[in-house]
């Protein structure tokens, strides 16, 4: 993965604006930015100390647990959760009207993603600019893309073959993708309470299965058990190298800029995909008013998710991101039992508190920093952005309160 060398960038405050280098399109964390030409030695040294004064602070066990990183990490985890089960529920209805066509219900939010992202990315970069990035960028983005369409479509297909019971099991697949990958390309090393917090979210999700087995709600024959189960494990591995390369991508590039291209590709792919795959079963869809809503819906929900997807991948890591989505099937059953009539199991409510408290022990014992700053952009995160809810702009926060960095000066 090529290291990206970026020009300067002004980031403002309230009240105080922090002039830093280092990022091309650097992002700010109250959305100003303009060009300087300062030296990135000197952002680099301030960020540094500003990291050492951070790191430094007396932290007890549970002291990421009072920041507001951890509780806006866990809400928005929580908020991925809810629009993986309403995007569920959007595909249900439309099963039940006689519309099922996967691939074809991605594309509108592709699409939807293309015109609001990388329409700001041309408004922001010119059109020359962004076809640089394009021609230089364009094939590891569509790498990361490419990936995304056969995540969504590999997973949703396996349903059609295995029962629900083999096809979430096998998605545990995923959650192990990514920490290895993450160990092996990013240098990514987790702490005993990390492995400790994935091990109980995984076992609060074991918990859910179980008592859908009992229930016998997802269980059964399905039409080819092992195409099915290969096709699951297909699409959870093509899903955990997405979310590593995505935090990759967005720990280095402005998420505005990975959203264009994540849409400009998946749109393309997606569409060629739906072309081909879906021809007949678009054919014998039944085509109304209430279909239509569920694919409107479907989109905005979608859209709402890839959008918040990135900021969780910075402020933690896409090993906590998966985790997180472990509770979907628990708020899945929330809208089961109002919506379509479903009965509640009483261990469901044990499994979600479960998960809940494998993610808190995820951040126990950790550095206040949390997994905001990341091994692979170096010691002084010198080869990252500085945007939103980044270890560097918040170093450069903290360089700025200690009057390391001062409004219009070199850093």
């Amino acid at each position: 993965m090529d290291d990206y060398r970026k020009p300067t960038a002004q980031f403002q405050g309230p009240s105080t604006t922090v002039t830093v280098t280092g990022g091309e399109s650097n992002e700010s964390q109250f959305g100003a930015a303009s060009n300087n030409g300062l030296d990135d030695a000197a952002t680099n040294e301030a960020v540094g100390q500003g990291l050492q004064q951070i790191e430094a602070t007396k932290v007890h066990w549970y002291s990421y647990l009072s920041t507001t990183d951890f509780w806006v990490v866990l809400l928005l985890g929580q908020l991925l959760s809810l629009c993986i089960t309403a995007t569920n529920t959007f595909s249900t209805f439309l099963v039940n009207y006689g519309t099922s066509i996967p691939a074809f219900q991605t594309v509108f939010t592709y699409i939807l993603l293309s015109l609001i992202y990388l329409t700001y990315t041309v408004y922001k970069y010119g059109p020359k600019k962004y076809g640089k990035i394009l021609l230089r960028d364009g094939w590891k983005y569509f790498i990361m893309s490419f990936l995304d369409v056969q995540g969504n479509y590999f997973t949703v297909l396996a349903y059609r073959y295995t029962n629900i019971l083999s096809a979430q099991l096998i998605n545990f697949w995923a959650i192990v993708c990514v920490v290895i990958v993450s160990f092996l390309l990013l240098r990514v090393r987790y702490k005993i309470f990390q492995i400790l917090g994935i091990l109980i979210c995984c076992g609060g999700m074991g918990i859910l299965l179980a008592s859908d087995h009992i229930q016998g709600t997802n269980s059964g024959p399905g039409e080819n058990m092992l195409k099915g189960d290969l096709f699951a494990l297909l699409g959870a591995t093509c899903y955990g190298l997405t979310n590593v390369f995505e935090e990759w991508y967005v720990s280095k590039r402005p998420m505005y800029e990975v959203l264009s291209f994540m849409g400009l590709f998946g749109m393309a792919i997606n569409g060629v995909q739906a072309a081909i795959f879906d021809r007949q079963s678009f054919q014998q869809a039944t085509w109304n008013n209430a279909v239509a809503g569920y694919l409107v819906g479907y989109t905005l929900v979608l859209a709402l998710f890839y959008s918040v997807v990135p900021f969780i991948l910075r402020i933690a890591s896409a090993a906590f991101y998966n985790i997180s989505l472990l509770t979907a099937n628990f708020w899945g059953t929330i809208i089961g039992i109002h919506v379509f009539g479903f009965a509640i199991h009483f261990l469901y409510p044990i499994a979600f508190v479960l998960i809940i408290i494998g993610l808190t022990v995820y951040f126990l014992a950790g550095s206040i920093l949390g997994d905001s700053k990341k091994p692979w952009l170096g010691d002084n995160q010198e080869d990252g952005v500085a945007g939103f809810g980044t270890a560097k702009l918040k170093a450069l926060n903290a360089a700025r309160k200690q009057g390391l960095a001062h409004t219009n000066s070199t850093v």
